[in-house]
């Protein structure tokens, strides 16, 4: 406690000590010309070490400096000299005046050196808070925003070496940064917490041989410590939001193949049962025409089957992160044709067109995958189609692109779900009637992406129109058109 006080009066006592000795060199300046001088004149004159020592050294010093320049005016230039006494009305007066006026003027001019002093000191510290807003706002993780926060205190504050800690996903403390990618075993001068209204975020560390941190560096300091505490629980809520999120549509994906499972993979899964009894039981004596419809009946249900399993099996790897594209080249009108003969027995009600350009490169697909795409475009031309309705599917290139068309004159889509009908169970109003899962779309999306395609959906004219464009090219090689073609 002395050591401080100590500390802090040795500054005060050399900035009195230089108010004095600047008034006594206006004494010894002014020794060679003061009898040329009138009274008033002088006395103006040792306002001018008043107002220095205030502009100087502060008001405190200013007033100081003012009581000992009224007590050498009146010394020295007052009769009877040398001597504080004062028996002229008229000197009295002037005294008072003298006194009042310098430390009126100590008082302005060192509020006015104050504001000045506190409007520098604002600004330096909104400089650096602005700084330190500015690079946290774009951080993502506590690793990034621990280490972009040790920096800026560091450098602000000049410290020896900053540790700082944050919360992990269980809530535990760990260290996140060190200003020197080391750990010291010597005692911190301070160790502040990250804390905010929700809780604390976490710790900081800090050492430091410099002079003591004045109370508007503290109240910076604390500023730095408050938005590194938010920007690390803005993260950390973030980042509960999306596992929320994630959980929240892992949720409504088990609930819709469930949905799906119990609905739609079961309707033709007791038609096929049905079917099979029926062939197998020995109180019908089938003929040969029943017996085939049956069967066909069977295909046409077990076609449906490997389609939905096949869109769920898509969909769990699409949501996974797993879904892999065997590359090879392939000709597209050999997948639209193969899609289309799979599914043949959805057709029966409707007319199906194709048309493709002449000496169509080959494309790099998947072809399991790409047929995959057709079967859903045109399962879903058929749902929503007129029955004995066309649907077409056009292929052509345009620049380094494969684009396709799959068009139907099924209704128009309101352009506020165009976007959308590509979204996982998404269904448009109108449609909610029509069986499915909801997911056939999506995996188209998930499909032509991997690929490094596009798909998207249009109204044209009096058609409701699915597009989707597959690059041609494959590691930069562009494959030659096949003989067979060639030649026709």
């Amino acid at each position: 406690m002395k050591k401080q006080i100590l500390k802090n009066f040795f500054p005060v006592a050399l900035r009195i000590l230089a108010a004095l000795l600047v008034i006594l060199a206006t004494k010894l300046l002014l020794q060679p010309v003061q009898s040329f001088l009138k009274i008033q004149i002088i006395e103006l004159i040792y306002l001018l070490p008043v107002l220095l020592s205030t502009v100087l050294w502060g008001l405190t010093t200013g007033i100081i400096a003012g009581f000992a320049a009224f007590l050498v005016f009146n010394y020295f230039y007052l009769e009877p000299y040398n001597t504080l006494i004062v028996h002229e009305t008229q000197d009295i007066i002037t005294l008072i005046i003298f006194l009042f006026v310098a430390v009126i003027l100590s008082q302005f001019i060192g509020k006015a050196r104050e504001g000045t002093r506190l409007a520098r000191l604002r600004e330096w510290e909104a400089t650096h808070m602005y700084e330190l807003i500015s690079s946290l706002s774009s951080l993502k993780d506590s690793q990034s925003i621990a280490q972009e926060l040790t920096q800026q205190t560091l450098h602000t504050f000049q410290f020896d070496h900053i540790e700082i800690t944050t919360q992990n996903h269980e809530g535990d403390l760990v260290e996140t940064a060190s200003s020197n990618g080391e750990r010291f075993s010597a005692s911190p001068k301070l160790i502040l917490n990250l804390e905010t209204a929700r809780g604390n975020e976490g710790e900081v560390r800090i050492w430091y041989s410099r002079a003591e941190l004045s109370s508007q560096e503290t109240r910076l300091l604390k500023a730095f410590m408050d938005q590194g505490a938010l920007a690390l629980e803005r993260v950390r809520l973030a980042r509960g939001e999306t596992r929320v999120r994630i959980l929240e549509e892992s949720d409504q994906l088990k609930s819709s193949l469930l949905n799906s499972v119990s609905h739609e993979l079961r309707t033709p899964l007791s038609v096929i049962k049905a079917s099979v009894s029926s062939l197998r039981s020995g109180m019908v004596d089938w003929n040969t025409a029943a017996r085939q419809d049956l069967l066909a009946t069977i295909e046409e249900e077990t076609d449906l089957l490997n389609l939905l399993v096949g869109n769920l099996l898509d969909m769990s790897r699409i949501e996974s992160g797993a879904l892999k594209t065997q590359k090879e080249w392939n000709a597209i009108e050999e997948i639209a044709m193969g899609a289309a003969t799979k599914i043949h027995r959805q057709l029966l009600n409707h007319h199906l067109e194709m048309h493709f350009a002449e000496n169509l490169p080959l494309v790099p697909t998947d072809f399991v995958m790409i047929g995959q795409v057709f079967m859903n475009l045109i399962s879903n031309s058929i749902k929503y189609a007129p029955t004995n309705s066309t649907i077409s599917i056009n292929g052509f290139q345009e620049d380094e692109f494969l684009h396709v068309k799959v068009s139907n004159q099924g209704p128009m889509v309101p352009e506020q779900h165009l976007q959308k009908i590509f979204d996982k169970f998404y269904r448009v109003t109108k449609a909610e009637q029509i069986t499915g899962t909801g997911l056939g779309l999506s995996i188209c999306k998930g499909i032509i992406e991997a690929h490094g395609g596009r798909i998207w959906a249009e109204n044209e004219m009096d058609h409701f129109v699915f597009h989707f464009t597959l690059p041609i090219m494959l590691d930069g090689s562009l494959p030659k058109i096949p003989e067979e073609a060639t030649d026709e």
